[in-house]
């Protein structure tokens, strides 16, 4: 049985592997049929004034999201990985979810907070830092605030070491 279960987990990762984490290097004049060969189905697709955006996300617990940009005839023009410091600085309160969600992708975790105030769209992304970035969108789903916060993965009294 275990065999079984080994195997299954073999091919399953046989399969998986056959989408890349990033867009190739050289991606200019890639068409869409390729690029998704490559990487997989995208999370969301956009229409843009000059073609389509692909939206990217790599994994539950990644710290990158990818953007690809499609020209009218469904080449890609251009990649852009997403979920850096530049970017958070550009989401401001009172922006609608919708303006967050093309600017930063689809968050790494989404959670509810009480008496029906909203919610925390939370984006793991690479820091020398323990953090990830929030966001706290209100109930008419604007941004109320932004700011970073600590995953549950870097809890510190976890890694605390007592000394008997």
């Amino acid at each position: 049985m275990i065999r079984i279960a080994t195997l299954s987990l073999i091919g399953l990762s046989m399969l998986t592997a056959c989408s890349s984490y990033a867009p190739p290097a050289n991606l200019t004049g890639i068409s869409r049929d390729d690029l998704l060969a490559q990487m997989g189905p995208p999370d969301m697709v956009r229409q843009t004034a000059t073609g389509s955006r692909l939206e990217f996300p790599r994994g539950p617990m990644g710290h990158h999201t990818w953007f690809v940009d499609l020209d009218a005839t469904g080449h890609a023009t251009h990649a852009e990985q997403v979920l850096t410091e530049p970017n958070f600085t550009h989401i401001a309160p009172g922006m609608t979810q919708d303006e967050v969600r093309q600017r930063l992708g689809r968050p790494s975790e989404t959670q509810g907070l009480g008496r029906s105030r909203g919610v925390v769209w939370s984006y793991r992304y690479e820091n020398q830092f323990c953090q990830w970035f929030q966001v706290e969108i209100a109930q008419d789903g604007k941004v109320r605030s932004t700011g970073y916060g600590e995953p549950p993965e870097c809890n510190r009294r976890d890694n605390i070491f007592v000394i008997p």
